[in-house]
Parts: structure tokens; C-alpha cells; sequence
């Protein structure tokens, strides 16, 4: 079977670190997202081994984020953040 489309997956755009690239996906109703809840994101992160969701968070003023493994508490978090922000202010598709 193919990989959807990255656009139909809520694929919002990239950014990268060094090595690391990170990518920000919106969680639609068929990632698990529900359409009267604010809106939901997931961010991915590919350092050389593969895609991994390494962080999910509510678009929401009080929401905290959700890391993953060896995320969390790690430096990176608020610059992840702060990138992810920037994509979903200004998607690549």
C-alpha cells in the first residue's frame, strides 16, 4: 500500500536542526483527531533512523505539550516549539 500524500496525512511543513528534521503534521479525525476539540498537532522527528512522533500539543493557551522518550526535559524543546509554531503559522502546502 502507498503512503498518503503528505498534504492528505496533515503534513504542514518542515524544519531542521544539524542533522535532525523535524515535521509537523495537524492530527486530523483520522490520526486520531476530533473536529470539536481545538486543533491538534504532532511533530515527528527524523534524525538518521527513521520518523518518530516525538511530541503532540493542543492549540490551547494553558495546554502543555506531550513528549515522547528521550524528549522529554531534553534542551531542544522550547526551539522544537518555537519551530513548530512558525510552521503552522505559515504551512508549506
Amino acid at each position: 500500500m502507498a503512503d498518503p500524500h503528505p498534504i492528505d496525512d496533515g503534513w504542514l511543513g518542515d524544519f531542521h536542526r544539524g542533522p535532525a528534521v523535524f515535521t509537523v503534521f495537524r492530527v486530523g479525525p483520522d490520526q486520531g483527531g476530533h473536529p470539536l476539540n481545538p486543533p491538534e498537532y504532532r511533530i515527528e522527528c527524523n534524525d538518521g533512523a527513521g520518523p518518530r512522533e516525538i511530541c503532540r500539543f493542543v492549540d490551547e493557551p494553558e495546554a502543555v505539550p506531550e513528549w515522547f522518550g528521550a524528549w522529554r526535559g531534553d534542551d531542544w524543546c522550547d526551539w522544537i516549539l518555537a519551530g513548530a509554531a512558525k510552521t503552522i503559522k505559515n504551512p508549506e502546502r
